[in-house]
């Protein structure tokens, strides 16, 4: 079973994503915020990781960055899962080594089947 790391700071978000993850047949494990995502990341090595875009501190961008640089965490596939919508974010997020992008409020079908597509 695969595991996935999801990152959000809103409760609500966590839960739902989880929900949809966890009934696709993923094992999930989530944190709230970019620091915690790092540390649970080092720990657990997850499969992939889901990550909402903005966040307080530590946003998506940052924690792509950041596993990129490492060796250890670098071909962990990161779905981006935020509300910005154009397609200068879709190209950013891509340029800064997102596998692949979902808007919120998104099904459980685009959720899967952009895990899908960035796990191989």
């Amino acid at each position: 079973m695969k595991t996935i790391l999801i990152v959000d700071d809103l409760q609500s978000e966590l839960d739902w994503i989880a929900n949809y993850l966890t009934n696709a047949g993923y094992n999930t494990i989530t944190a709230t915020n970019g620091e915690e995502a790092i540390a649970k990341i080092l720990e657990t090595k997850p499969d992939a990781i889901v990550t909402d875009w903005m966040m307080p501190k530590m946003g998506g961008l940052d924690i792509c960055r950041q596993l990129k640089k490492n060796p250890e965490t670098a071909d962990i596939p990161i779905i981006a899962c935020t509300v910005k919508n154009r397609y200068v974010d879709f190209l950013w997020a891509r340029k800064q080594g997102v596998k692949a992008y979902v808007t919120k409020p998104c099904t459980q079908a685009e959720l899967v089947t952009a895990l899908q597509e960035a796990m191989g």
